[in-house]
């Protein structure tokens, strides 16, 4: 077979190809491919490549060009150290890949099985895992990298330990031995993360916080310590700034990286968070992405999830744009394509396998504005829409019409809002305030609006959560303006409605020596639990707590008084109240507050348009390994070991 051989300078600048070179240039498609995507020397018999930014494309355009001429790409024992990790990720690849897509797709090897369950019983001293839980950890261990999109109260965190404790028992020279987790998660995650570990394994693990308490040069030498914890937990913020030290750490230690909440690296555009958790991707021992909402806003979403659990593969056969194209359609003849590539390296548990009783969407409850507001309201439409309409300049339209959709949803709600500063929302709805002039006649006129009219919303919500209440029922208010949720707390107080808040304000309990004094919104929930709490409303922000908050044993009612286009926050807001754990007969109820002839029309069918993308992705697909979960099918061998497995832990 005709082979090209590769090797590189120390700093992976410069490559050179040997090899079948004349088999290149007398192939038509070869030379043209080399000519049009490599910058390239031909010295003697050997081509010098001036390497892309990208080493990994280099190299991808090299084994292309190998596919084109039927030849075997090799690598020198000459080779950077980069080009030595793309080789070792491209065999565990070809190894890993294959089995992750045998076993879920229900081809498990018995004694694989059966040593990973007599390890998990072993190990996990202090949990027993139910039978989707166990399947899960099953293919995690066994595919390395992978994906777990399941939904909320699912037991994800008892899975990545169960796969954990299997592979952290491995001999120490297995290619799959771990001993070592970096849990990158929110704050507010770090404590649940550190109680789990102690709930499975019957001990407290050696952890390390890696928080706003510690400076960043103590977060830079414990990184380059000789022993480390087993379990360091990392914000997603803290990454970026700390990337030579993470690869040290990596580079240096056997550790399993888990991104929990991952779809905050969906950002595909440059994106400073996202990228830094790229960057330390090629250095990771094992991969594991968890979120319940993958792809929330489109397919696009799905890109940089993947590229993490193998960032030397083109997992997802498709750029950016095209994924892009694929979410504004309707129906796409590549969307089955995409399923088909992605489906080996992701595990579902959905909520239908765990019981949930169904939750009641009402229709939305279309709401009159005040005539103060509506004149407000039909101003501002008439003048940003034209705006919006007219303007050609492309760089600077996508700010201005985030900017003026913005200002449209926040009139819609409460026009007392339009008092603040673009600047103050700039972040989080992700536009440059700089570019986008307020419109300072507009802000004067309304500045006296609160002194003359109560939003219409506030006053529907009300009526609502006093009907709640009579029935001795208690309600989550979701909001996503910080001084929205500070009026409407207002309005419920002098209205005789206890009630508290939660946001990006609201302290989170650190665990190291907490005032008793400070209310984080840890005590505020433990207190909304309580059968005589005092008060039986909580406004929150989807922002700042949708994914670190559990109110589902207490709570069955959530009303919206605003939304924003962000699916992943509305989905995961829905599923503080909906989730396992659910007694049967209990019924949820989801409230939409719709101002009447507004854009808040166009959100609520957006949202329900994404919503219904994402069941479409990751429900419709069967996982034929959990067949051996069900009584009618599945592998009998399979099934008498989790029955056997079952039965020697359920006493824990």
């Amino acid at each position: 077979m005709k082979k090209l051989c590769l090797e590189s300078n120390e700093n992976s600048t410069i490559f050179t190809v040997t090899g079948d070179i004349a088999s290149i240039f007398s192939n038509r498609r070869a030379s043209r491919y080399l000519k049009d995507n490599l910058q390239f020397s031909l010295i003697d018999d050997s081509i010098i490549i001036e390497t892309c930014d990208d080493i990994n494309k280099c190299i991808d355009r090299v084994k292309k060009i190998c596919e084109y001429i039927s030849a075997e790409l090799v690598f020198s024992g000459r080779v950077s150290e980069a080009v030595n990790n793309y080789a070792l990720e491209e065999e565990k690849f070809l190894e890993f890949a294959e089995k992750a897509r045998l076993i879920r797709d229900n081809h498990c090897d018995k004694k694989d099985f059966t040593d990973f369950v007599n390890s998990v019983s072993e190990n996990l001293s202090n949990r027993s895992l139910y039978e989707l839980q166990l399947l899960s950890a099953y293919h995690l261990a066994f595919s390395q990298n992978a994906c777990n999109f399941s939904v909320p109260g699912a037991g994800k965190t008892s899975v990545v330990y169960g796969a954990f404790a299997y592979l952290s028992s491995l001999p120490k020279d297995d290619k799959k031995y771990v001993d070592k987790l970096l849990i990158i998660s929110p704050l507010s995650a770090f404590g649940p993360w550190e109680l789990e570990y102690e709930e499975c394994f019957g001990q407290k693990p050696s952890t390390k916080r890696l928080n706003g308490k510690v400076s960043v040069e103590d977060k830079k030498q414990y990184l380059y310590s000789l022993d480390p914890a087993k379990i360091t937990l990392l914000s997603y913020a803290s990454v970026p700034s700390l990337r030579e030290e993470l690869i040290y750490f990596l580079k240096n230690n056997q550790v399993m990286v888990v991104l929990d909440e991952a779809h905050k690296i969906k950002n595909t555009n440059g994106g400073i968070t996202a990228n830094g958790v790229l960057d330390i991707a090629s250095y990771c021992s094992a991969r594991v992405v968890l979120t319940g909402t993958p792809a929330p806003n489109g397919y696009e979403d799905l890109y940089n999830l993947y590229k993490f659990i193998w960032p030397t593969k083109k997992v997802i056969p498709f750029e950016v744009y095209q994924l892009k194209d694929m979410s504004k359609a309707e129906s796409d003849a590549r969307v089955d394509t995409l399923l088909h590539a992605i489906e080996p390296f992701f595990i579902r548990v959905r909520k239908s396998d765990l019981g949930i009783p169904p939750a009641t969407e009402h229709e939305p409850i279309i709401v009159p504005m005040g005539e103060t507001q509506r004149r407000i309201y039909d101003v501002i439409e008439k003048k940003y829409m034209s705006d919006i309409v007219s303007n050609r300049d492309s760089s600077f339209r996508q700010d201005l019409v985030k900017a003026r959709l913005l200002r449209m949803m926040q009139a819609a709600t409460n026009p007392n809002l339009l008092s603040v500063p673009l600047r103050n929302f700039a972040s989080f709805e992700d536009f440059d305030a700089d570019v986008v002039t307020e419109d300072t006649s507009l802000i004067h006129d309304i500045l006296q609006y609160s002194a003359t009219e109560t939003p219409a919303k506030f006053v529907k919500a009300k009526e609502i959560i006093e009907g709640i209440i009579s029935n001795g029922g208690k309600v989550v208010v979701w909001a996503i303006y910080v001084k929205n949720i500070l009026d409407f707390e207002e309005y419920l107080n002098s209205c005789g409605i206890s009630c508290k808040t939660l946001y990006g304000a609201t302290p989170v309990a650190t665990g190291d020596d907490d005032d008793d004094e400070v209310e984080t919104r840890e005590k505020i929930i433990e207190e909304f639990h309580k059968p005589d709490s005092s008060f039986n409303v909580i406004i929150a922000n989807p922002f700042a707590v949708s994914e670190s908050i559990s109110l589902h044993k207490v709570c069955h009612n959530a009303i919206y008084i605003e939304r924003s286009f962000n699916a992943a926050h509305f989905i995961q807001s829905k599923d503080r109240i909906h989730r396992y754990g659910l007694k049967p007969g209990v019924e949820t109820n989801y409230y939409y507050l719709l101002s009447e002839d507004s854009v808040d029309s166009v959100i609520n069918e957006r949202l329900n348009a994404k919503e219904r993308r994402l069941r479409e992705i990751i429900e419709s697909m069967p996982i034929p390994l959990f067949d051996n979960a069900d009584l009618e099918t599945g592998d009998d061998d399979i099934k008498a070991l989790i029955a056997e497995y079952v039965n020697r832990t359920k006493k824990m």
